[in-house]
């Protein structure tokens, strides 16, 4: 890091005694191990290249041998009502598709890490826009962590998405931006303050309850845009979607009985499939996972009512006590485990007979309940005692009772720990689940979030305040009192950073990833819309087996969409992406229609702007137009480093922008007074602008 760089404002990103790759990680959206650090080479891509010329399967451009395995690529369009594209188009919904099969057996390969990056090769009218770097090249800059060198898509990235205690939805790119700091990609404007929310198993819609206004907004998570809004009853808390996405379920915390239960929602056509009285009180919602069978628990009642999802009809209320506040649903004893706050108890109740087979006694003062992945472990917190109670589903028994933060009110699970949020501290406890049934209490380990104490804070929701980060190392917590969003890594003693939220004051965090996933054996896909008609190369990454290939797949003209963005084409004529650093440059690009191809020529006070990596020597210098549509300016880039590039021509705004890496200029005897061009072909001696 860079010892004069600028003092982090309140709630930048700021980092804690980071580790040397973390920077790059946080620029690539890698941070949370989706694609380690590596380094091309010269030496490496040559390499890599003769082994791809030498792959038997070389004949084939979107298939891939090597290292014993096979790696089959394509780029499906997203169907249509009414038809299919047989090409993907601008501006619309494909998927990536990398199917990785054993080379030998042919069988799918499984739980592996590959990354991905999406670049403009060439447009679709001109020559090839970016030029310079090849693809290979373009990666080890990717993870080498220079800032101002990113792909055009990143297939390993995700967002973080942070709920307001105001009508809004903070969508946070974490990735360390020109300026250092992480930056607010867009805000989502609800009708009314959210409680809850939900998302699809893709990341592709996400539906937040809002009380106040009786409905479930429904949201593109590919667009960050409300589509939708859906009436949900009274009083809309707690959502849940159900294991196979058919149904969302949304408990109505009502007054009156008729209007307290369960509004049942279609999500794909966002219309109310029922709605089901269930008994009075909040309501949580669990599922058998078959999702033949919805529980709801009534809190005032005192029951948990069952229902039939298919027949989207109730079928029983089973008694549990006196305050039936949280369940659970344990795949290993088939059960569902209800806890009763006001007595203690955890009754047992079996999934398919649907009748009580125990009573685990506990203490009154219980909380939220949740199960590990397995279903072995049941947690649930008990407020009165500051402590968590560990169920042991095998046995139907408490296995541990672990001592906490002051008045814990929330749990969350990570593959490897379960955390616990108290009212009373600002410390996040956190506990081994490897630990689990040694017959030893586990130990705990805490960790600050921030400096105040949950308590602090008004107006807390239900939402969870602590979610999985991608990979399985690290996590993403609110902390309400500080209105802050922190990033930990498990194994630190403290937060690596944080992130700022302008000026909102977070409640809940989620995510949104973009990044390739393991939808079925073997197969890894990721959801693409490419901005503009072209041909694109897509860069894939795997670790371990060590693989780099380089694929390319054509989007084509999309006539729904052809005359939105900008109206000019941005055509870069260069040849090289290196340029001498101190020493001025002749840069020219091409201007044209970006509908008809045809040169724009006598355009007035078009410019350039650019500026060091880091967001520092920030320079605009005039152009002068030399041919039809071609316009030059002379740059003059100040440090070696990555250089943003930007074509200034308004009133257009967002025109393509291109990345130079400026480097230790030649001496005189290697350049033999040259001045170097953009074009590639160097001129002897100075232009009248140069000589002035």
């Amino acid at each position: 890091m860079r010892r004069n760089a600028r003092k982090p404002a309140k709630k930048d990103f700021v980092m804690r005694n980071p580790p040397w790759h973390f920077p790059a990680l946080f620029l690539l959206a890698a941070v949370l191990a989706f694609a380690p650090p590596v380094f091309v080479d010269a030496a490496e891509s040559t390499d890599a290249k003769q082994a791809e010329e030498t792959s038997p399967a070389a004949a084939d451009p979107n298939r891939l041998s090597r290292e014993g395995l096979v790696v089959d690529f394509s780029v499906t369009p997203a169907p249509v009502p009414g038809d299919r594209p047989r090409a993907v188009l601008a501006g619309s919904p494909a998927e990536v598709v990398f199917r990785i099969t054993d080379q030998e057996s042919g069988k799918p390969v499984r739980s592996l890490y590959p990354g991905a990056w999406v670049d403009l090769a060439k447009p679709w009218e001109g020559d090839a826009g970016a030029g310079g770097l090849p693809c290979k090249e373009r990666v080890g800059l990717y993870l080498g962590g220079k800032i101002g060198i990113r792909p055009l898509v990143d297939l390993n990235s995700f967002f973080i998405l942070v709920l307001n205690r105001d009508p809004s939805i903070s969508v946070i790119d974490p990735r360390v931006g020109i300026t250092g700091i992480t930056k607010l990609f867009t805000s989502i404007p609800l009708k009314a303050p959210g409680a809850d929310w939900a998302k699809t198993r893709d990341d592709k819609r996400l539906f937040v309850t809002m009380p106040r206004a009786g409905k479930v907004a429904v949201v593109n998570a590919d667009t960050f845009k409300v589509i939708g809004h859906v009436d949900a009853g009274k009083n809309p808390v707690r959502i849940v979607l159900q294991p196979d996405g058919r149904y969302l379920w949304v408990g109505n915390a009502a007054e009156g009985e008729d209007d307290s239960g369960v509004t049942v929602i279609d999500p794909v056509a966002q219309t109310v499939a029922a709605r089901i009285p269930t008994g009075g009180g909040h309501h949580e919602i669990a599922f058998s996972p078959d999702a033949r069978n919805a529980f709801v628990t009534n809190r005032r009642d005192g029951t948990v009512s069952v229902i039939d999802v298919r027949k989207l009809a109730k079928v029983k209320d089973v008694p549990v006590g006196e305050q039936a506040i949280s369940l659970g649903y344990s795949a290993s004893s088939e059960s569902l485990y209800v806890a009763d706050g006001q007595t203690g108890k955890i009754v047992v109740i079996d999934g398919r007979t649907h009748v009580v087979t125990a009573r685990i006694e506990a203490k009154p003062g219980l909380g939220p309940m949740k199960f590990t992945e397995d279903g072995r472990w049941g947690f649930v917190v008990n407020s009165r005692d500051d402590a968590v109670h560990v169920i042991d589903a095998s046995t139907n028994r408490i296995a541990h009772t672990i001592a906490v933060g002051s008045r814990p009110f929330q749990l969350a699970l990570s593959p490897a720990f379960a955390y616990v949020r108290s009212l009373g501290t600002e410390r996040v406890s956190m506990i081994n689940l490897a630990k689990l049934g040694e017959g030893e209490t586990p130990p705990v380990v805490t960790f600050a979030a921030g400096e105040k104490a949950p308590e602090g804070a008004s107006d807390l929701v239900i939402a969870d305040t602590i979610v999985q980060a991608p990979g399985e190392a690290a996590v993403l917590l609110v902390s309400p009192g500080d209105e802050t969003v922190y990033y930990y890594m498990e194994g630190m003693n403290a937060p690596m950073g944080n992130f700022r939220n302008y000026g909102h004051r977070p409640r809940a965090v989620n995510v949104v990833v973009r990044a390739l996933r393991e939808t079925a054996p073997g197969l890894y896909t990721a959801p693409l819309t490419v901005p503009e008609a072209g041909t694109y190369e897509i860069a894939f990454l795997l670790d371990t087996p060590r693989i780099l290939h380089c694929f390319s797949f054509v989007a084509n003209p999309n006539p729904a969409i052809a005359r939105t963005g900008p109206a000019l084409g941005v055509e870069f004529l260069l040849k090289e992406r290196r340029v001498p650093a101190g020493e001025p440059v002749r840069f020219r690009f091409r201007l044209t229609d970006r509908y008809t191809g045809a040169p724009k020529s006598g355009l007035a006070n078009v410019r350039i702007l650019h500026f060091w990596g880091p967001g520092m020597f920030r320079t605009v210098e005039p152009t002068r137009e030399v041919e039809e549509g071609v316009y030059e300016a002379t740059l003059r880039f100040r440090r070696p480093g990555a250089y943003y590039v930007h074509v200034l021509a308004p009133p257009e705004k967002n025109l393509p922008y291109l990345t130079l890496a400026a480097e230790k200029p030649k001496t005189p005897a290697e350049s033999g007074g040259k001045v170097p061009d953009a074009e590639g072909a160097d001129k002897k001696g100075k232009t009248e602008e140069e000589k002035e």
